[in-house]
């Protein structure tokens, strides 16, 4: 039996066209599917995991994974650029944005409230003025039933018992917007602490955990513990958070709205680098958060990939802050940070 090579050409040809339209989809998609790797802050966690899970909705090509590793360890990541993007609560500096060779961006994302969580059985409600607080956290107060703390808590039970101090274990954004606040407000927590991510905080009965899950654990299973966590995890924890006294002598209690109080009043520079330290209203000690992203990426598609990501967090990513305690960018921030990105990354 003899084949004609003529109809094997030609169906082998039609074979192939098939093949190639058949598949042309699947090749097409993998060109164009992007996978981010970004790094960084604790405080943000729940809030960039919902926007990697949410952004996929309008951009099925578009992978990003989000590593909750410190604000410290994010800003190392980025200037040694082993991720596509960092993050941060404690703005760069910059000496540190200058260590960056392919440029940075700082692009704020959110804003939140800092918790200062306690642990005293039968202590349902507890406030801390602006002169205990600071004397708390530097040390010159050391027992729950210092005469300073019952002056805030007339009435409460306060327990004869040492404080336990739950700090951070790694650098951290939300240890900067705490000892920010404190440093704003008491000249000697100023000196022998300061603002700082990683403080010595130079303190007897000091428990450290990793990131805000490790500190929101450790004061949860301490009797008699003291600590600062995102108040999203305070909440999640279902831990007792602290009434702080505000610059107006008000003992408010942390929540999206008395966050978004306190932030109303921030003015954004060009850089978009905001320190609150004590805010005119509203509850005291709260922070802002950002992306860092780079001004040159390796190829056009990793570059066209970041901007598709920030665009989407700016835009449909914010309403999903306020289900997640965060508070939002005002919407004029918002269009002059997208025009920087969209004008600048290459």
């Amino acid at each position: 039996m003899t084949f004609s090579t003529t109809i094997f050409s030609r169906a082998f040809t039609t074979s192939v066209v098939t093949a190639a339209v058949a598949f042309s989809p699947i090749f097409t998609a993998v060109a164009q599917a992007q996978t981010l790797n970004g790094a960084g802050a604790t405080f943000p966690a729940p809030l960039y995991e919902r926007y990697a899970r949410e952004v996929k909705k309008k951009h099925p090509e578009l992978k990003v994974n989000y590593q909750a590793i410190g604000s410290g360890g994010g800003i190392r990541q980025t200037i040694a650029g082993t991720v596509d993007f960092g993050a941060s609560d404690a703005a760069m500096k910059d000496d540190e944005m200058a260590k960056v060779k392919n440029g940075v961006i700082l692009v704020p994302t959110a804003g939140g409230a800092v918790s200062v969580v306690y642990n005293l059985p039968g202590v349902n409600k507890l406030r801390l003025s602006r002169k205990t607080l600071p004397a708390i956290f530097s040390g010159q107060i050391t027992n729950w039933n210092d005469p300073q703390i019952k002056a805030d808590n007339p009435g409460v039970n306060l327990p004869n018992q040492p404080i336990k101090f739950v700090v951070r274990a790694d650098g951290s954004g939300t240890t900067f917007i705490f000892t920010n606040h404190l440093s704003s407000i008491n000249p000697y927590f100023k000196g022998r602490i300061g603002a700082n991510t990683a403080p010595n905080w130079n303190l007897k009965n000091v428990l450290k955990g990793k990131g805000n899950p490790g500190v929101a654990a450790l004061v949860a299973r301490t009797p008699g513990a003291i600590g600062y966590v995102e108040y999203d995890y305070a909440t999640k924890n279902k831990l007792r958070s602290a009434e702080i006294q505000n610059k107006k002598g008000e003992f408010v209690a942390p929540s999206l709205a008395t966050a978004n109080a306190a932030l109303s009043g921030v003015t954004f520079p060009a850089n978009y680098r905001v320190f609150v330290g004590d805010p005119n209203q509203g509850y005291p000690i709260v922070g802002l958060t950002w992306m860092m992203i780079y001004r040159n990426y390796p190829t056009p598609a990793k570059a066209d990939a970041i901007k598709k990501w920030i665009n989407w967090v700016l835009k449909d990513g914010q309403q999903f802050n306020d289900d997640m305690n965060y508070t939002r960018i005002p919407n004029d921030v918002v269009n002059r940070v997208l025009q920087t990105v969209n004008s600048t990354v290459k």
